[in-house]
């Protein structure tokens, strides 16, 4: 046996996945749901029977989690899904960059730099405003599937 230790390479997660496997028809509305490699909230699911031969189909119509588009899939109902781990995580804003970025504080005390200003115009409306004012803001990160995106706004009372 060698005297040596081992050195390995941490690389971020252990392997995890961004999806888990659910049967389609387990599958309800207002769950999650990957169509087309997207990350979307299940909005209307409907069953249809089976046919002569045939298996029982779910048709789901979904909206993206980050972009809000609509999208619809059909898959039978006996076939298993992909289903995204969804995170929302709480964050104090402390900046906002003049390129569009945003400066988070997290729970650990570190800072999160990483971060666009939200598409939607009513959340960034209320986010500039809200920090233009001095107000202590804190903002809601969903995060799927690699991707990120500040869904929410709470106002915790001036600085």
């Amino acid at each position: 046996m060698s005297d040596e230790e081992h050195q390995f390479e941490s690389k971020a997660d252990a392997g995890a996945s961004k999806t888990y496997p659910q049967q389609a028809g387990a599958i309800r509305k207002n769950g999650y749901i990957v169509i087309k490699g997207r990350p979307c909230k299940v909005v209307e699911v409907s069953t249809s029977k089976t046919g002569k031969h045939g298996h029982a189909k779910c048709h789901f119509v979904a909206i993206d989690i980050f972009n809000g588009k609509k999208l619809e899939d059909i898959v039978p109902s006996s076939h298993n899904c992909d289903v995204p781990h969804v995170n929302r995580t709480d964050y104090q804003l402390i900046d906002i960059s003049e390129d569009g970025f945003v400066s988070l504080l997290t729970e650990n005390g570190n800072t999160k730099d990483d971060l666009r200003l939200p598409t939607d115009d009513t959340l960034l409306t209320q986010i500039k405003d809200g920090f233009g004012d001095g107000k202590d803001l804190v903002v809601t990160v969903m995060s799927a599937m690699g991707e990120e995106q500040i869904c929410a706004l709470k106002d915790i009372g001036p600085k």
